[in-house]
């Protein structure tokens, strides 16, 4: 017992420094928020779709609704349905079997319809890439608007793709 506390003595806290304060913060969710209204006319609502992951991507995207990163106090809100969603958030490599549900899943989500894939299995098909159980890919299935690289990508990054992805829609003829 000792012998473990003079390690903790030792070593310290050995975890990474709470984020900093930043009176910026709320005026930059403000501005997410209203141009999320501007966009939408309403809060985003996200449909997750796991294609045949690892599920580190998934870890990842949960990480988006806890107290650090806030999402939903974005207007950012995960639905179960894909008649309720906006946008489709999906991860992995299409597999054979997730082929036809990941079709029906993109044909119920209704007009406009973003898809942002997640992940390098995601974006270009990753470490399995095509092959007879896996249709690589996610655009090899349906069509998609943004891409977030990584293996996996960090939260920040997913967010920074979801929120391109709505930007681009604003811009986009239509």
């Amino acid at each position: 017992m000792w012998r473990i506390l003079r390690q903790i003595k030792r070593q310290g806290i050995c975890s990474e420094a709470p984020p900093t304060c930043s009176d910026d913060l709320p005026a930059a969710n403000r501005q997410i928020q209203q141009e999320l209204l501007a966009i939408l006319g309403q809060a985003l609502t996200i449909r997750q779709v796991d294609a045949g992951s690892c599920n580190g991507c998934e870890l990842e995207i949960n990480a988006l609704n806890n107290p650090y990163y806030n999402i939903e106090g974005l207007g950012i809100k995960f639905v179960a349905s894909p008649r309720h969603a906006d946008m489709l958030l999906v991860t992995g490599p299409v597999s054979k079997n997730m082929e036809l549900a990941l079709r029906r899943t993109y044909e119920a989500t209704p007009e406009p319809k973003l898809v942002v894939a997640v992940g390098d299995c995601g974006c270009d098909g990753g470490i399995f890439g095509e092959s007879y159980a896996s249709c690589g890919r996610v655009a090899n299935v349906i069509p998609v608007d943004f891409t977030v690289p990584g293996c996996p990508p960090p939260p920040l990054h997913i967010l920074r793709g979801i929120l391109t992805a709505v930007r681009r829609c604003r811009t986009s003829p239509g």
